[in-house]
């Protein structure tokens, strides 16, 4: 696993939009703009059961997600990596803590109890970076 700068754990600690990319199974990419998290060097993303993004990194778990600096749209990350764990605990409380990062809201207002939330636990293997000193 390669160790994440702080300059991009910040962009992910930030209310800063991430666009993930997994493998459809044509193998062309499929790309979904996320909110994200980070636990240590690694990028979490929630996400629901029954879609594109769960088949995908079931079938093929390397996945890349870039984030961009609102504030400054030329400071931006690119992260190439696998999706080492899949969680369902705490993945409600999870995109809880992100509907309020995000939007302010201290629950996520679009939960479906017909599906299961998930945690993509994704450890970087390669990191590059545009805008930063």
């Amino acid at each position: 696993m390669t160790q994440l700068p702080e300059t991009v754990k910040a962009l992910f600690r930030d209310k800063n939009f991430g666009h993930l990319a997994t493998i459809m199974p044509d193998g062309s990419p499929q790309v979904t703009p996320v909110w994200v998290d980070i636990d240590g060097d690694k990028i979490l993303v929630n996400t629901e059961e029954g879609r594109a993004k769960p088949r995908n990194v079931a079938r093929d778990p390397r996945v890349s997600i870039s984030i961009t600096d609102q504030q400054v749209p030329y400071r931006a990350a690119f992260i190439r990596g696998k999706v080492t764990e899949v969680r369902k605990e705490g993945a409600k409380e999870h995109i809880d803590f992100l509907a309020k990062k995000y939007t302010g809201a201290d629950v996520y207002p679009a939960h479906n109890p017909k599906y299961s939330r998930l945690i993509f636990v994704i450890e970087p293997e390669h990191v590059s970076t545009m805008g930063f000193d």
